[in-house]
């Protein structure tokens, strides 16, 4: 679809709103509005249906590593197209490219994560990792531990079980959920401390509080009932909300004491995203269970995977009965493809430590050179090619503004306007490019960004 210019925008828009119903959308009112069409991308760049050049500062959503248009990428899917188009791995079956990525994979991960299952979606893999998690306490003769605890902000997914196990409360009331068995702990957001009445706390001192209150709702359900505890290295769709340094280290501590499995959510930060392979490392955290996405392909093709520690592993694996588990499309060879070699440009372009040391730090110094003293910038917060401003009525108080994400849905507005794809989590905008962005790109993504906020600070000094 190479077609451009109104007429055949106006028809795509009159087909989309006939037919297709969009996620997290007022069906009714993007059908008045109309949505905008996407006909291609290369690097960091997208191009819609009227030939506006768009730079996308988030990835796509959060995944597109390594840009849009990598040849090699679509060159390793289509041999495989060629080649194995489809099989399954039910009826004691494998293939070359999932057997290899799993392999692949255990040398990426945190020691001990030796064994993978593949889904096709970061929901899928919650799923599938509360799932496991059941099933190896049941293996263990611990049948009351059936409790999950999450944390408010979080965001796992939007199935039944990953939707109940997600702290962002809007997402519940239309499906009647949360689910029983899942209970939530508040999440380590220091910014908005004050305002959540814990007052002039320290980061630190906050870290080991929000730890603590883990250990409290551990306590009041009872470590007998409690199976596990899920968390995203750094909150991502709750507001890129990144721990205090003393949060990870306690919370483990808590989680070993009251043999509590912990579930790390990397379908965020896996891949390079923090500057290193994961977010699990960036923060030296230890987990039973990692569930995985988004940048294991660089979204090319839908595809997630689940880890297991060694302990997990252990019992599951030598259960001696068939886990019944298991999709249709799990480890599909043309995604499995793609994945794999995914990952192998990523290493050989050396593009997590070009995170961690070069691009990422880049990113940081220049967000924080721009926002830092704007009058309605109240904190820029990030780890490498992930990073969030933080929109507020009084910096000296830490005060939002009142009818949180209204001002961050304008300043969005505003950059989308002006050919930038910047999200707006309530009132904070989140910057996630992908790997391969260049200074020159960062430079104009921040200007961007600045003509937005400059021009949502005149707004708000209106009202």
């Amino acid at each position: 679809m190479t077609a451009r210019g109104s007429n055949q925008t106006k028809h795509w828009q009159a087909l989309d709103a006939a037919h297709h119903v969009h996620p997290f959308s007022d069906t009714a009112a993007l059908n008045k509005e109309g949505v905008r069409i996407i006909t291609r991308g290369k690097g960091v760049y997208l191009w819609d249906s009227e030939g506006k050049k768009i730079i996308d500062g988030m990835a796509g959503l959060w995944c597109v590593q390594l840009g849009y248009g990598n040849e090699e990428l679509a060159e390793a899917g289509y041999e495989a197209l060629k080649t194995l188009p489809y099989y399954n791995h039910f009826f004691k079956t494998s293939n070359p490219w999932t057997i290899e990525l799993a392999a692949k994979l255990a040398t990426l991960l945190p020691a001990g994560h030796e064994r993978v299952l593949f889904a096709n979606s970061g929901s899928e893999a919650t799923d599938t990792a509360l799932k496991l998690i059941r099933y190896f306490w049941n293996r263990q003769g611990r049948l009351d531990k059936k409790i999950h605890l999450s944390r408010d902000y979080a965001y796992h997914g939007v199935t039944f079980a990953a939707a109940s196990l997600s702290g962002l409360t809007p997402m519940h009331p239309q499906w009647d959920l949360p689910l029983a068995g899942f209970e939530k702990v508040p999440a380590p957001y220091w910014y908005g401390a004050k305002q959540a009445g814990y007052g002039d706390i320290g980061p630190d001192e906050f870290g080991l509080l929000i730890a603590k209150k883990l250990e409290e709702k551990i306590l009041e359900l009872g470590a007998d009932k409690v199976a596990s505890f899920s968390a995203e290295p750094v909150q991502g769709a709750g507001g890129v909300i990144f721990p205090p340094a003393t949060y990870w280290h306690e919370v483990q501590r808590i989680c070993a004491k009251y043999d509590v499995l912990l579930h790390l959510d990397e379908v965020i930060t896996g891949f390079g995203r923090t500057g290193e392979w994961f977010g699990a490392l960036t923060y030296r955290i230890a987990p039973d269970i990692i569930t995985m996405a988004k940048g294991l392909s660089s979204g090319y093709q839908p595809i997630s995977a689940i880890s297991l520690g060694t302990r997990v592993a252990t019992t599951i694996l030598n259960s001696n009965e068939e886990m019944v588990h298991g999709f249709t499309y799990s480890g599909h060879p043309v995604a499995s493809a793609v994945a794999l070699k995914n990952l192998e440009v990523i290493e050989r372009d050396g593009l997590v430590p070009r995170v961690k040391n070069e691009i990422g730090p880049y990113l940081q110094r220049r967000l924080r050179e721009t926002f830092s003293d704007h009058p309605i910038v109240g904190e820029v917060r990030g780890v490498g090619l992930l990073a969030a401003i933080e929109l507020v009525r009084d910096k000296r108080e830490r005060r939002f503004f009142p009818d949180p994400g209204a001002v961050g849905t304008h300043c969005r507005n505003y950059c989308f306007n002006d050919g930038l794809i910047c999200r707006a989590i309530r009132d904070t905008m989140v910057l996630a490019p992908p790997l391969v962005v260049s200074e020159s790109e960062v430079e104009e993504i921040i200007v961007k960004l600045k003509a937005a906020i400059d021009q949502t600070a005149k707004d708000c000094a209106k009202l």
